[in-house]
């Protein structure tokens, strides 16, 4: 089969490291941003350890939007001058174009340890890569919703975050294209399907809450599912999955746990 990666390591294996962009310092180089950290296992999801700066300017533009927000702002939310927002960030420019690829990068990084993970077998890596993608989107939605600022970009910036993007659909469309000659998806239109999987999947960050009705991984358990049957896996239809579904008894919530964001124990 052909792979998507013309002329690149497959990412299965690669050591592809992704780099900050848009961060600088005075000396003109590209240390603004915080170093990534080890990784951690894809599931687990401790606090967002993002620079304070970085952290008030995503508050601020998911509450205004990028056009709606000054630099000024950001500032007063931090708590220092504008000179010393500079200090750290060109423009504000760097601070949307960093945000994204950190969110970006997170996603990446976790999908290709969960592909890893499932081995060589194409239907537990593509389970596995859809339920670290929605994991992502649902513990790190206010960094995720940022994508619909993709529109604010400069040209450059632009066409790096969607290189990022677009690498993230190859690694599932190279996974759906090993299950079809497999036998083990029968979509006969695999990039369509891959697209509408993404959109599906991204789309958790708009409207998932800690309080709703279903946890994270519930949500990610039922994507999966409706992912299984957009790219032609039977058992979505005939119920025959590699897992049993749903795997755990959804909790039932009061309307206490509702408004504290806290599940109830029965």
């Amino acid at each position: 089969m052909r792979s998507h990666f013309p002329n690149r390591t497959a990412w299965a294996g690669s050591d592809t490291r992704w780099t900050f962009f848009g961060a600088s310092t005075p000396g003109g180089d590209d240390r603004g941003a915080r170093p990534a950290p080890p990784a951690e296992h894809w599931r687990s999801y401790g606090p967002l350890d993002l620079h304070p700066i970085l952290t008030h300017a995503m508050e601020a533009f998911n509450e205004h939007g990028y056009h709606g927000t000054s630099v000024r702002d950001i500032a007063g939310r931090v708590g220092v001058t504008v000179p010393a927002l500079y200090y750290h960030y060109e423009n504000k420019q760097a601070l949307l174009a960093t945000l994204l690829e950190t969110s970006v990068k997170d996603v990446l990084d976790r999908c290709r340890t969960a592909a890893g993970e499932a081995g060589d077998d194409p239907l537990a890596r593509f389970c596995g890569m859809i339920e670290s993608i929605v994991l992502s989107m649902a513990h790190r939605r206010q960094l995720a919703f940022l994508d619909t600022e993709i529109r604010s970009l400069e040209p450059r910036n632009r066409a790096r975050y969607v290189a990022l993007r677009d690498y993230l659909e190859h690694m599932l469309l190279d996974t759906v294209e090993a299950g079809r000659a497999q036998g083990v998806f029968t979509t006969p239109i695999p990039a369509d399907a891959v697209r509408s999987v993404l959109v599906m999947c991204q789309g958790v960050a708009g409207w998932f809450r800690e309080d709703g009705p279903l946890t994270a991984e519930e949500v990610a358990e039922r994507h999966v599912l409706l992912s299984l049957g957009t790219v032609g896996h039977p058992g979505a239809v005939t119920g025959g999955l590699p897992f049993p579904f749903p795997r755990r008894p959804s909790p039932v919530r009061t309307s206490a746990s509702r408004g504290s964001g806290r599940r109830a124990s029965g």
